[in-house]
Parts: C-alpha cells; structure tokens; sequence
C-alpha cells in the first residue's frame, strides 16, 4: 500500500503487473483468462464487492452463437444496426463465436446451458434474430457464467483480483498508458502494468432508469477520453422495450417474445404488427420506440406471458415478478436505458489509440453494433474481445513513471452531494438524449453539461472521493454522447432525431449553484 504521508511522488510506494485490468464482467475476465494462460502476472481491480455489482450479472436472456453457420449470425447483426456495423468486426465476432463458447464456457468453466429432452441445447430465438441460436440459463445467463467464471479466477495461481477498488486516473507519458491510479490511497495508489485493459461496463447510472448496476458511471470512457483515446459512436445509446414500468425496474428477458409473450396497450390491442414486419421480434429501437408510443397514447403497455408456461419456462423471473407483486399473465413494461453500442474506440484485439491500452466489453466500440446491438451479443462480444486483448496485451514489462499526485485537502463534501448532483445529470439525459431527440434539446443538453462538469471539476481537483470521481466520469461521458448526438444528423437506430414535439416545452430547468465551463 501507498504511504500517505509521502511528500513526493518518489517515496509513493507502487505496484506492478504484467497485465492490469480494470473490471470483472465477462470482457474483463476473459482478458484476465487469456493473458494469464499465456504466461502474463494479471492483477484485476473492480470497484464490485460482489458479482451483481456487475452488468454481465444482470444480463438475461443469453449468449449467441453461429451454430456452424456465421453468415446468417452476420446477416442479423447487419440487420439490426441498420446496416451501420462494421463488417469486418462482425467476422471477428462470428468466426471466434462457436469455439470461445465452447472452449471457455463449456469446457473451462461447465456452464450447463439449457437443454431439450434429448440432451441437445435448448436454443432460444429473440428478436431480430433469423434462428433459435441463443444459449441461455434459465433467464439469468449472465449469473451462471459470471460467478463461475470468477470463481476459476480465484483459483487461478497467475491471476489476483482485487475488490471495492476503484482505477481514478490512467497513468500516461508521450502517448502511452504505463497503469492505473487506484484510491487505495488518499493522493492515489499508483499501479504500473505492461499493458491496461479497460473493462469498465457501459453508462446505466447517467439514466433514472436503467437495466445496469448503479456504479456503471461510464468510468473507462471517461478516463481513456481524458488521457486523449478516440471514442466513437457514443450517440447509439440503446433502450430495451420491456423493462418493468415501476421505478426500481428489472428486464423482462428479450426471450419471452421469442418464445411468445405479446405486447398489448392499455386497450388491449396488440400493436407491433402495425410498427414492424416481425412485430415482436422487430429490432429494440423499433419495439422500444413504439412501446413509448403507445404508452403515451393508450396509457400503458403490458407484455401478454399468456401463450407460454412462463412459471415453467422462466421459474427465475417468474419469481421476480411475484416478489415484486406484479400478478397475473400482463406485466407492465416500459422501455429503459440498457447499452451503449459505442465507447473507447478499438481495433480487432481491442488495442485503443493509445499504447499499450485495451478496451474491452460495453465501453468498447468494435464496431460490431453500429447504430442498434442485435440481442444477446453483448456477453459474446465480452467474450471474443477479451480474448483477444488478454492474448495481445502480454510480453511488455512494466515501465515505472513520476506518478501524478492528487490533492485530497478540502474538507469532505456533504453526503448528499454527488447524488444531489446526479439527478441533474440523469434529468437532463433522460429529458434530452433518450429514445428521441430533437437537435435544439441536444444543444441544451450540451450546455446544461458542460456546466455541470466545470462544476465537478472545480471539486476534484482538491477531493479524491470516490463517489466524486464517478460523478466526474458520469459528466464527461454524457457530454461525449451529447456532442456525438449533436453532430450526427442522420437518425439511424438509437440515435433516433425528431422536430420539436407539440407541446412539450424545450426549456431546461433553472441551474442553480457555481458554473464554469470545461
């Protein structure tokens, strides 16, 4: 540990690793796998103290895979992004598919995926998807490969994973990332790898609603964006149609509608057949889109489980439902922020424009989503990209550099005050960067932003406190995806652009405290 009382960088104390990696979802654990199974000492930080602190936790409905047959697996992600995704990565995720699946799930980590009655998987289908060719567990995917995964890790004699600990600032000289600065330390803990992978999960906190963990503060982008990373397509910000309509809201897994359940308004009429072709199984944007719509006109939206055994099909969510008191075969749904289909921008190993820095996972742009993610893709682009980086990033050793050294001297601030903070910020994404936007609203989200990190700013140059640093993260991503949002004039996907609605005033709520620009 670092010694606080050091007067200077050089008596700081410091750590090294061969490959460090900044989170402990599935990305981030495959990195880990895969460096230390080529010879790499890889030290993991998670700000997680237990596996549902992390998105692959959440994640429902299942993992894709080719089946053998990775055109068609490509054809449906083009599909889905509108034709926006980037067709060479979406060969990268189609080709590694079948043996990542097979060979780090299955065979490394014994994930039993449901099965039929003859012992062959139970292959499910979602929406846009063109074949049944999602592996799943129940419809809490997610869990059962996450907490083995971590468990393999523990055991792992070349692998440390170090909880309830966050990475504040990247460690740069000249263009290239030498680590991370953690908050073991009050003026931060400095931590030298020969390559840094991010692996920091996507952006559900900068929303009121959000199928993600409350910590997912968009931190790896924030931090590779400040030490000069290109991002990209941070714009494409994607809602699921069907989360539970209350405030606190759960998923209601893509598989129902791929195994039945119907979306029915507040009169009891279904209505995607008149939004879409595939009526249920249209792409999320389409489906969330017209979930929004019809709530507003009708009242309500519920998704019909009548034509499935939802209690035997789905026993965990089924669960869910009764001890959230929703009864019944009509669940009250409403769409809700899920993923960010952008981020730190990389290449086909998940090298970033900075060397010697991966990312990897949500805050990863590979350019396999483009404008809208075709469903259950999420965990195996985590999987293929992790992978790949944890293969690619071994072999430097790491440099020690003059860390820089943070002020933690003005007094703590009020407990209240970073979330008091927060509701600004998720008002203002809610209000103008959701499903749809109007470039005037986009512009003054712009400004209502930026304000809000000048003020973030003025605060951590003096504060260390983790909360603070997150709510810094927060604010400098969502400025990113509003100035994505407003140089992009093409509505595509999520990023769907409208003229100024009838009656809905365009004006921000008052600001109120210090301002300054970033």
């Amino acid at each position: 540990m670092a010694d606080s009382s050091a007067e200077s960088a050089d008596a700081r104390t410091h750590e090294t690793a061969d490959v460090l990696v900044v989170g402990s979802g599935i990305a981030g654990c495959s990195a880990a796998l895969a460096a230390a199974e080529a010879g790499a000492e890889v030290l993991v930080l998670t700000k997680a103290t237990r596996p549902d602190d992390a998105s692959t936790d959440w994640a429902q409905g299942g993992i894709s895979v080719a089946r053998g047959d990775p055109e068609s697996l490509k054809d449906d992600i083009l599909a889905a992004s509108d034709g926006t995704a980037d067709g060479d990565a979406v060969d990268v995720l189609v080709g590694d598919a079948d043996e990542a699946v097979e060979n780090v799930l299955v065979e490394t980590l014994g994930i039993e995926f449901d099965a039929s009655g003859d012992g062959e998987y139970d292959y499910a289908r979602e929406a846009a998807h063109s074949e049944d060719r999602i592996l799943h567990v129940d419809a809490a995917t997610g869990t059962h490969i996450l907490r083995p995964f971590l468990n393999h890790l523990d055991g792992h004699d070349r692998i440390e994973i170090r909880e309830d600990t966050a990475a504040l600032e990247l460690l740069t000289h000249e263009g290239r990332v030498h680590g991370v600065l953690s908050d073991d330390e009050p003026i931060g803990h400095p931590i030298f790898a020969g390559a840094t992978v991010l692996a920091t999960g996507g952006i559900g906190a900068l929303y009121s609603r959000s199928t993600n963990p409350d910590d997912a503060t968009g931190d790896g982008i924030a931090m590779a964006a400040l030490a000069g990373a290109d991002v990209a397509d941070l714009e494409y910000v994607q809602f699921h149609p069907t989360a539970s309509a209350d405030e606190d809201p759960f998923l209601l897994s893509e598989a129902l509608r791929g195994e039945g359940a119907l979306l029915r308004n507040a009169d009891g009429v279904r209505f995607m057949p008149d939004y879409h072709p595939d009526a249920e199984l249209a792409p999320r944007d389409v489906v969330a889109r017209a979930v929004a719509a019809e709530r507003e006109a009708t009242g309500e939206v519920v998704l019909d489980v009548s034509p499935l055994e939802f209690e035997t099909a789905f026993p965990d969510l089924a669960e869910t439902c009764r001890d959230r008191g929703l009864e019944g075969e009509e669940i009250p749904v409403a769409p809700c922020e899920h993923f960010l289909c952008g981020g730190i921008d990389v290449d086909h190993r998940g090298r970033t424009t900075l060397d010697r820095l991966y990312a990897v996972g949500e805050c990863a742009r590979t350019g396999v989503h483009g404008a809208n993610r075709l469903a259950s893709t999420s965990l195996l682009e985590g999987l293929v990209w992790g992978l790949r980086a944890g293969e690619d990033a071994i072999g430097t050793e790491p440099e020690v550099i003059e860390p820089p050294e943070l002020r933690d001297s003005d007094p703590d601030l009020p407990d209240r005050f970073a979330a008091e903070k927060f509701v600004r910020l998720r008002r203002t994404m809610d209000d103008y960067l959701g499903l749809e936007r109007d470039p005037d609203e986009i512009a003054r989200a712009g400004a209502v932003l930026r304000r809000l990190k000048g003020e973030v700013d003025a605060y951590t140059r003096t504060r260390t406190a983790r909360d603070l640093y997150e709510l810094r993260n927060a604010s400098v991503t969502a400025l990113l995806i509003a100035r994505a949002a407003g140089e992009n004039t093409e509505s595509r996907g999520c990023h769907f652009l409208v003229s100024e609605a009838d009656g809905r005033s365009t004006e921000p709520e008052p600001e109120t405290g210090p301002t300054a620009d970033d």
